[in-house]
């Protein structure tokens, strides 16, 4: 690793870290169908609970695994974003309810998006360039003032930062890496509890790619961070702010250094790509419906917004700032699903009263 770093430098380093977990991101969204908005779709109307076990499943297995790199030296958590500002919660559900609801509308998430791309979707093109281009008018375009005074992103002053086992360790004096493993042992507990899942070991599988991208994630970024010498930041993935910024690698890389983030959305379209290649399941496709993709931009501008005051989307908080216990993650997971849940309902029953 010494010498990979010592060839490639810091920001070459980190990228093609961001690459290869990216990579697995998407091969796990088109070949083991780890989706956020087909989970709760199955779940609220299909009559499964599979995809949202996998999800659960890929939450737990990311906890212990960042915990237990944690307790091993290898990860600083306090030096991520998730536990170096201070949680607001009304930015959580505000962001995390208008990212679900124009998830649904979208139909997929950012990464779902990504993934889809690679399997040949112009349509999610769309839905990635809008909200990319959205996420950075909130976060460092015209918006970005108005931002920054409704929702004043201030670093962490108390002892402990904003993580539910750091705090709880605080409070009770008992290690917070136990604690994190504890809860993310639960969480896999929970999550195989169902025969559903037991039995389908594939699903298991792709969980535990999924998981292992993030978890790998930190440990890659933290050690550049360690070793290096351009003052990386410790991040691993996701993807609102991170599709703005590739975007405009793409626009002016020349003079812009390459990041995780990058390497990280690149991956996961490269991922997708593969799997869908090698499925056969590549194909062209086009939006047909002038309505259709006026809904799935409005959804995206609303998606983008969404995910900046959240500080993350469904993988940015539903798993990577979740690995972390970030007080964060579960208010926005369950507002995003919220949010979704509003969403599909409109789009499938047209908000009719039920019979």
């Amino acid at each position: 690793m010494s010498a990979l770093l010592d060839i490639l430098g810091d920001n070459n380093t980190v990228a093609l870290l961001g690459l290869i977990g990216g990579v697995m991101l998407g091969l796990a969204a088109r070949v083991g169908r780890f989706c956020t908005l087909g989970a709760i779709e199955d779940l609220l109307y299909g009559g499964s609970s599979l995809r949202m076990r996998m999800w659960v499943l890929a939450i737990g297995t990311s906890i212990v695994g960042s915990f237990a790199l944690m307790g091993l030296g290898l990860l600083e958590a306090d030096a991520s974003f998730y536990l170096s500002i201070r949680w607001m919660p009304l930015a959580s559900i505000l962001g995390g309810l208008m990212f679900g609801y124009g998830m649904a509308l979208s139909g997929n998430c950012g990464f779902g998006a990504i993934a889809r791309l690679g399997g040949g979707d112009l349509r999610s093109f769309v839905i990635v360039l809008v909200m990319g281009v959205s996420a950075y008018v909130v976060l460092a375009g015209p918006l970005a003032p108005l931002r920054n005074w409704a929702f004043p992103q201030i670093d962490v002053t108390s002892p402990a930062p904003p993580g539910i086992a750091h705090q709880i360790g605080a409070l009770t004096g008992i290690s917070a890496i136990w604690i994190g493993v504890a809860v993310g042992a639960a969480l896999i507990i929970g999550a195989l509890s169902s025969s559903e899942i037991r039995q389908d070991p594939q699903s298991i599988f792709w969980s535990l790619v999924v998981a292992f991208a993030v978890v790998s994630g930190w440990s890659g970024s933290q050690w550049v961070a360690t070793n290096g010498f351009d003052g990386v930041p410790v991040v691993s993935h996701s993807f609102s702010a991170p599709v703005g910024e590739t975007i405009l690698f793409a626009m002016n890389g020349s003079v812009r250094p390459l990041t995780f983030a990058v390497g990280s959305v690149a991956g996961v379209w490269l991922g997708a790509f593969i799997g869908s290649t090698a499925k056969g399941h590549f194909r062209w496709e086009a939006c047909e419906d002038p309505r259709e993709l006026r809904r799935q931009i409005f959804g995206a501008i609303i998606m983008g917004i969404g995910a900046i005051l959240a500080i993350g989307c469904t993988v940015g908080q539903g798993i990577t700032a979740f690995s972390l216990l970030a007080f964060s993650a579960p208010v926005t997971f369950l507002a995003i699903f919220a949010g979704a849940a509003v969403g599909l309902r409109q789009l499938i029953e047209g908000f009719q009263a039920a019979q």
